[in-house]
């Protein structure tokens, strides 16, 4: 139990009462699929962290096995009990699943030989426990292959508990992903990665405990949890929109995907086996456009399409559908409406929101008014537990038009902290606000509440009135989401508002080391452009030539304060070499501190004008991955 959380307020009670009258709790079609083929389980789904600790449980959230709590949504209630079914399942003739050991599945196919994996989830020690669940229940068999549907961390960064780079090496395995798929990986960890890292905790909770007042799920699985990472990149991409494949007797049918829920991603069809795997692009949710933790928009319209085309190429000829999160559905009548379920969705939020958007509506205007028809919105499948038609319109519009709504009020607004002094003074200060927003809270208008006490906490930070009225606004907002991501958003702004500030950095939330030991060295000077500071650098001018081992150099020129950089080098007016092996690099990104350690005691083999080299250091930004969001 949360000592600081509060009840839920007769507002978010009837709430829950309306999502009880208009959805049909009886339907228990979903649980039997959840359940069917179960083989075995580890108690709880619990896993240690091989650096101490729990790497996932669901231990702590057996309390979802009791009464319903008027605390949740009842509809989250509902995925937050079928996500809390977890063990290995036998999905059809040769292919099986472990769900629920962490925020992803991953499916293992018996080949002719041995086995072939499909995306390893998370964390090493998540992959680690199904891939020993599996064989103590199926009898050990080799590694013959490793496949990664998309770019996404859930689905690769536990490969560690699967295989080791010297095994897959030495074994000739082959480690097949879409094109593009180490690329994207590498944009969304690295580039993007501090900001993102940071908003996930938001998304998933990360550091809120298990409770019917905290985290209940996170609407795509149970949770994400913690552990070691690592990864290995593909080395058989598949490039064109359909390729068929044979892996150890396996017949495998790749459609790519790009620019659905991943950038880089593809679907996988069994012709053999009748089975159609739909990676995650056709989940039991209505999926995001953009996450919380952000991310490059998704186009609905290709998405749509792709479901479109699966629908009528491969869903004849299969009687089971699965994807790497939730459960399968079985029967081919079955698969066809609920993929043509799937793809209305992501079609019906296109085609509205560029029909209001060309009527001269803005994102909100549009999001208040969008609804899903009745007979889509009905189904399980197209509830927005994981993703929000409100949030999925805002990302449809800036997909065409960018985050500008046409208003010049909104071209250069003030940043949150000075506009929110002057709301706030304009309204007659903190305290005439805040007296109005007692009378809204106790009226259930939750959403204003926590507009305006927002307001006055960006103005006044210290005001503590404001952060606890702020923080009862968010927390009944997130008792009242259907969406998991919203719900531990709101409550995780609800509690660092209550505590004061962001937590202590959780663990599992840094940068892979084999993420950047596999890295070209063109990516790794991406991120080490970014963390240039601009003003600082900007009268430094500096050639350098960086050298790998394998032979790999980039010429990097450092002028107005960017740092350029391209395959070669500037020979005799290089100002500065510098060789290092990758191993190094990893290290060498932590701080601009430990390069400054590295430099200064001869770990960077340089030549030339080590000054300069120092000089340029000193320019780079150490990145604070817990900034304040609810808060200037």
């Amino acid at each position: 139990m949360n000592p600081s959380a509060k009840a839920a307020h007769p507002a978010t009670r009837e709430a829950h009462a309306r999502v009880l009258a208009e959805l049909d709790f009886s339907d228990q079609q979903d649980f039997d699929d959840a359940r069917r083929g179960f083989i075995a389980t580890v108690p709880d789904a619990h896993i240690p962290a091989d650096g101490g600790g729990v790497a996932f449980t669901q231990r702590d959230h057996a309390f979802l096995d009791g009464p319903l709590a008027d605390t949740v949504n009842p509809s989250l209630w509902r995925q937050s009990r079928l996500n809390r079914i977890h063990g290995l399942f036998r999905v059809c003739d040769r292919i099986y699943q472990v769900r629920g050991f962490s925020l992803a599945n991953v499916t293992f196919v018996e080949s002719d030989s041995g086995v072939i994996v499909i995306d390893p989830l998370t964390f090493t020690e998540h992959a680690r426990a199904a891939w020993q669940l599996y064989q103590a229940q199926r009898g050990p068999r080799p590694l013959r292959a490793l496949i990664y549907t998309h770019s996404h961390r859930d689905h690769y960064g536990g490969v560690r508990g699967i295989t080791s780079p010297e095994q897959v090496a030495r074994e000739g395995i082959p480690v097949i992903g879409p094109v593009g798929f180490t690329e994207e990986a590498f944009a969304e960890t690295m580039l993007a990665g501090v900001p993102m890292r940071r908003r996930s905790l938001y998304q998933f909770g990360t550091t809120l405990a298990a409770g019917p007042q905290a985290h209940v799920d996170s609407g795509l699985g149970k949770a994400a949890g913690r552990g070691g990472d690592g990864f290995i990149a593909p080395d058989v991409l598949v490039r064109e929109l359909r390729e068929r494949h044979v892996i150890d007797g396996i017949e495998i049918e790749f459609q790519l995907t790009p620019g659905a829920e991943a950038p880089a991603e593809m679907n996988l069809f069994f012709p053999g086996l009748r089975a159609l795997n739909l990676a995650e692009n056709a989940c039991h949710t209505l999926h995001n456009l953009c996450p919380l933790r952000g991310a490059k928009t998704r186009d609905a319209l290709a998405w749509a399409g792709y479901l479109d085309d699966a629908l009528h190429e491969y869903v004849p000829r299969a009687d089971v559908v699965l994807a790497q999160h939730h459960w399968p559905v079985w029967g081919t009548g079955r698969i066809a409406e609920y993929v043509a379920g799937q793809r209305d969705l992501y079609r019906y939020l296109h085609d509205q929101t560029l029909r209001l958007m060309s009527q001269g509506l803005t994102p909100a205007e549009i999001g208040e008014q969008l609804i899903m028809p009745n007979p889509l919105s009905r189904q399980w499948y197209a509830r927005g537990y994981y993703g929000a038609v409100v949030h999925n319109v805002a990302a449809i519009y800036a997909h065409y038009l960018g985050p500008y709504d046409g208003n010049p009020v909104h071209l250069h607004p003030l940043p949150p902290e000075p506009a929110a002094q002057r709301y706030v003074r304009y309204m007659g200060g903190a305290e005439a606000v805040l007296a109005r927003a007692r009378e809204d809270f106790a009226a259930g208008d939750f959403r204003w509440v926590a507009e305006v006490c927002n307001r006055v906490v960006f103005a006044q930070p210290d005001h503590q009135g404001a952060r606890e009225l702020c923080a009862d606004a968010f927390e009944q907002l997130g008792y009242q989401a259907e969406s998991a991501t919203w719900r531990n958003a709101y409550l995780l702004a609800a509690r660092e508002l209550r505590s004061r500030g962001a937590p202590a950095l959780p663990a599992g939330i840094a940068i892979s080391p084999d993420v950047v030991a596999q890295l070209p060295l063109e990516k790794f000077l991406q991120f080490l452009a970014i963390r240039v500071n601009g003003p600082r650098a900007q009268g430094l001018r500096l050639r350098i030539d960086w050298l790998l081992p394998d032979g790999e150099s980039q010429r990097i020129t450092l002028s107005n304060g960017a740092l350029n950089h391209r395959a070669g080098s500037h020979g005799a007016e290089a100002e500065v070499t510098v060789r290092t092996d990758r191993a190094q690099l990893a290290r060498l990104l932590q701080s601009p501190e430990d390069m400054l350690r590295c430099l200064d005691q001869g770990e960077i083999e340089v030549q030339g004008a080590r000054d300069r080299l120092r000089e340029f250091v000193l320019c780079l930004d150490a990145f604070t991955p817990m900034f304040n969001v609810v808060e200037p």
